[in-house]
């Protein structure tokens, strides 16, 4: 079972079963356990070439024993998601651990621009169980309807659940109006209905300074 110590520390008791974490996020335990470093997130030798040509990296390791271990990362906030069969949509780098009822993949979302073709992949975790995923600083959860679509800065995205439909579009960002961005700015828009994670703060994407 997950549980979280503070906002920062997630606690996962364990009875025997496995739990997939963020390689090198393990920071303590008690009891008896056994760590294993998976390849291609986790999901064989298929899901290791579907990274490498997608080039969505993602480092796990396979924990399994009996007792509870604690797992961090660079004192990131940290998020409980419950998934009762739905499909999560995440950033890898923002992924801590997932439980034994979830599967892990790789998913398109969608063309960068229609001018360079570049594709954008992100990490898919499905089924049921929880799910722990990381931000830089509280997250916010912002709810998408039919009525109100979703614009989103692709530096301050996380993740996304939920009957969404993602799309890319070029766009004016403040710091692009002030003449200090680099590269091709864009946004990501979200219609539908459902769920979309976002950080109070911005890394750096594939798009450059956005």
């Amino acid at each position: 079972m997950f549980r979280l110590q503070g906002s920062k520390v997630l606690a996962v008791d364990m009875t025997g079963d496995a739990v997939k974490a963020k390689n090198g996020s393990m920071v303590a335990y008690d009891g008896q356990m056994s760590f294993k470093k998976l390849s291609g997130g986790g999901e064989g030798l298929r899901g290791m070439v579907t990274r490498r040509l997608t080039g969505e990296q993602m480092t796990l390791m396979e924990v399994t024993g009996q007792g509870t271990c604690w797992f961090a990362d660079r004192a990131s906030e940290i998020n409980l998601v419950n998934l009762q069969g739905d499909k999560l949509y995440v950033e890898s780098s923002n992924l801590l651990a997932t439980d034994s009822g979830l599967r892990t993949g790789t998913s398109f979302t969608g063309l960068r621009g229609a001018s360079q073709g570049n594709g954008l992949f992100t990490t898919t975790v499905e089924g049921h169980g929880q799910a722990a995923i990381m931000s830089d600083g509280p997250v916010v959860v912002l709810r998408v309807s039919h009525q109100y679509p979703l614009t989103v800065d692709p530096g301050a995205y996380i993740a996304h659940q939920g009957n969404l439909q993602q799309s890319f579009q070029s766009g004016v960002t403040f710091r692009t109006f002030m003449g200090e961005g680099g590269g091709e700015a864009f946004q990501i828009r979200f219609e539908g209905d459902g769920l979309v994670y976002v950080q109070p703060s911005e890394r750096n994407t594939v798009a450059g300074d956005v």
